[in-house]
């Protein structure tokens, strides 16, 4: 048994190092026969180095599914033994870490609900002290790199040799193209900040949808990222949270074959990465704009539509003077 713990653990370092890492799995496992399904078709493909399935789950809204908690352990652990492939789970407490180490879990992540949060950041690495094992740290919900750098600092800092990045994109504003926008401005500079570090895409999360995944992919790998984790169910429209971005592992296969890695020199690639940087940024400004001009304008629509109910005006100036009110709120005289 111990022989078989430290032949998965070699495996585990060897996968980190891997160009590029592929993880895939269930957003959840909810049940036995489903998570081994899915991870023998995984297995099946033979592009997946670990396997990932969400185990807690903190959801947004009340009444959700919050995953099955501890009993869904073993199944990871038998989905381990029969493909061989190491396995990766979500954690957000001292226990959710002390559980998956008892299960022999080989990596973990930290969400970005959980990134968000210093104390929970904390609480997670000083219960990782002393245990060497690979951890992937997600951005946190909102667009603030501090609080993803400072997340990485915490768990570095915490004696963590084998750190990474994921990727899954950020909550806006008024945002409708994607589930949460990429911004890939932004993980960009995460790479200038940490460089050498892994820096992993999560084009489910990014999408929210199967049919954009292929493109976000392969956006990620122009970008010169280290991987992908992408979520893949047995039976993705019947999957108990988040069917519409799962993929069945057949698709998964369709979806890794047709990408195309590249292999730029190092003076290329930064070239590459420094112009897309500064063309993300203005990407980014003018999808803002177009949405701020939006709102603005269904507003207007809506101003036009109570005038047309009203018997009177709110508003109506001086006899023989017209005013306009700017949006700053100032009259200004234009007679």
């Amino acid at each position: 048994m111990q022989t078989a713990v430290l032949d998965m653990k070699t495996l585990m370092q060897d996968k980190w190092k891997k160009r590029p890492l592929i993880i895939s799995g269930p957003c959840s496992a909810e049940s036995e026969e489903q998570m081994l399904q899915t991870a023998t078709g995984l297995a099946n493909t033979g592009m997946v180095d670990v396997l990932r399935a969400g185990i807690w789950k903190p959801r947004t809204k009340p009444g959700m599914f919050e995953g099955n908690g501890i009993v869904a352990l073993p199944w990871l652990a038998k989905a381990k033994k029969i493909t061989g492939i190491p396995v990766t789970v979500e954690v957000a407490t001292a226990k959710h870490v002390e559980d998956a180490m008892h299960f022999d879990v080989d990596m973990l992540w930290i969400g970005a609900r959980t990134t968000v949060n210093p104390f929970s950041v904390q609480e997670v690495a000083d219960a990782l002290r002393g245990i060497d094992i690979p951890v992937l740290i997600k951005n946190p919900i909102n667009p603030d790199l501090e609080l993803w750098s400072g997340a990485l600092n915490v768990c570095k800092k915490a004696g963590m040799n084998q750190v990474g990045m994921i990727h899954r994109g950020f909550s806006s504003y008024g945002n409708t193209e994607y589930r949460n926008a990429p911004m890939w401005h932004l993980p960009i500079e995460m790479k200038r900040r940490f460089p050498g570090m892994p820096l992993i895409c999560d084009p489910s999360h990014i999408c929210g949808n199967r049919t954009m995944l292929q493109s976000i992919s392969q956006k990620s790998i122009d970008l010169d990222f280290d991987g992908l984790m992408i979520e893949s169910h047995i039976d993705p429209d019947n999957a108990w949270s988040d069917a519409k971005q799962q993929v069945t592992p057949e698709k998964l296969l369709e979806l890794l074959n047709g990408l195309v890695w590249r292999h730029e020199s190092t003076t290329a690639q930064e070239f590459i990465t420094a112009l897309t940087t500064l063309r993300e940024q203005i990407n980014q400004v003018d999808d803002e704009l177009l949405t701020l001009l939006g709102q603005r304008m269904k507003l207007s629509d809506k101003i036009g539509q109570y005038k047309k109910t009203m018997t009177s005006l709110f508003y109506k100036p001086t006899a023989g003077t017209k005013y306009w009110k700017g949006p700053f709120k100032k009259e200004k005289r234009l007679d």
